[in-house]
């Protein structure tokens, strides 16, 4: 254990244990101011011990306290023995400190003014005032005021620590609200990411597992074709669902790989003609390097609405995919001639729908979905470039 750590938990135990610590300088000082004026025995002797042992409590009931230290002070002045003016004193002195510091500020000033009244006629009955009666009491009156000061001043350094701990304990409490809000934002945002995969995985799968059962009986070629596909689009939905789960890991020293943007839509396009889909690009203006989120918010847009095309769109469905380049967006749209209104993706419970505007919208954007005029489906997506990388 360092020397700082050393300090720091002794002040630690000296600020959580004010009762122990005050006791223990209570008696110090007693055995000290006894031994210094020589107070023997007796009475006197005892109310002076007592008058300083109450200041033991002084943190921890400084009220109680402070009620005792004026008892035992007005039964010392009534003794009328000089001896114990110096124990008392001190110990008023520290009372007062002790009343403005730490108890209602009432309690400061009514302390205050017992002292001044039980030393004003301390100094009568010792003959102490005389010719310089005014020199004396003015004395009196800025030793008083001076200590409660410094109680004020110990009281206002006590609220502002206090407000201080109090801030820190919000805003940690708040951190730790934002961590819980971040990571159910990124439960929702791993759940559409496994939503794309599985989803287009599965539908690419399914369409090529078909369309090789019926080839094999007429064209084995075809359906070695059809299991080639199933087997790539296996593999890479297994190396996404393995790249988007490392992220939930704790392994700092796993690789993870770049997430797709726009320039990967051309190789899922691919992906998609070889399940037997038909569709068309088209691409409009120049091409722009979007941020990491929004170009991966438009490559899964474009996944999800050729997943569903591929579910629900019927057999000898053409698809059409057109990017339009805008001064300040990209446009996106996906449309078939499909089954158009009959297709279900048209509810509004569709969780790729959901997961498709919600990527959207999280980036400034729109979407809308539904079926075409003439026949078909269509979703086109708006997605603002913002702050270019």
């Amino acid at each position: 254990m360092s020397d700082d750590t050393r300090i720091e938990t002794a002040y630690t135990w000296l600020r959580t244990h004010p009762l122990e610590v005050d006791a223990v300088a209570a008696g110090l000082v007693a055995l000290f101011l006894f031994f210094l004026t020589g107070v023997g025995g007796g009475g006197t002797f005892l109310l002076s011990a007592c008058m300083v042992a109450a200041l033991a409590f002084r943190r921890a009931r400084p009220l109680r306290s402070g009620a005792a230290v004026a008892a035992f002070g007005v039964l010392i002045m009534l003794s009328g023995d000089s001896a114990a003016v110096l124990p008392g004193t001190l110990a008023a002195l520290v009372s007062l400190y002790s009343l403005s510091a730490y108890a209602p500020s009432w309690a400061g000033w009514a302390g205050m003014a017992v002292a001044w009244v039980c030393g004003a006629l301390v100094m009568f009955a010792q003959d102490l005032l005389g010719s310089v009666a005014g020199l004396a009491l003015g004395f009196l009156t800025a030793l008083l005021f001076g200590t409660w000061a410094l109680g004020r001043m110990r009281r206002l350094r006590l609220r502002d620590e206090s407000r201080l701990t109090e801030r820190a304990r919000l805003l940690e409490s708040e951190s730790e609200k934002q961590a819980a809000l971040a990571a159910t934002a990124e439960r929702a945002r791993i759940a559409r990411e496994m939503h794309d995969v599985v989803a287009h995985s599965l539908s690419v799968t399914i369409s090529q597992a078909d369309g090789g059962r019926y080839a094999a009986q007429h064209n084995p070629e075809a359906a070695i074709t059809a299991l080639e596909t199933i087997s790539a689009t296996g593999r890479q939905a297994l190396a996404d669902m393995r790249a988007l789960l490392g992220v939930l890991r704790d392994d700092d020293t796993q690789a993870l790989t770049p997430q797709p943007d726009t320039e990967a839509i051309q190789d899922l396009l691919e992906q998609v003609r070889s399940s037997g889909l038909t569709v068309e690009l088209e691409v409009l203006g120049e091409p722009i390097t979007l941020a990491a989120g929004p170009g991966l918010a438009s490559y899964r847009i474009v996944q999800e609405s050729l997943t569903n095309v591929l579910k629900h769109a019927g057999p000898g469905a053409t698809a059409w995919v057109r990017l339009a380049w805008l001064s300040e967006a990209l446009e996106i749209r996906v449309e078939d001639d499909g089954r158009g209104a009959a297709a279900t993706p048209a509810g509004p419970g569709s969780q790729g729908l959901i997961g498709m505007r919600e990527r959207a919208t999280l980036y400034g954007g729109q979407l809308e979905a539904g079926p075409r005029q003439g026949g078909g489906f269509g979703v086109r997506a708006y997605l603002p470039y913002g702050r270019r990388p």
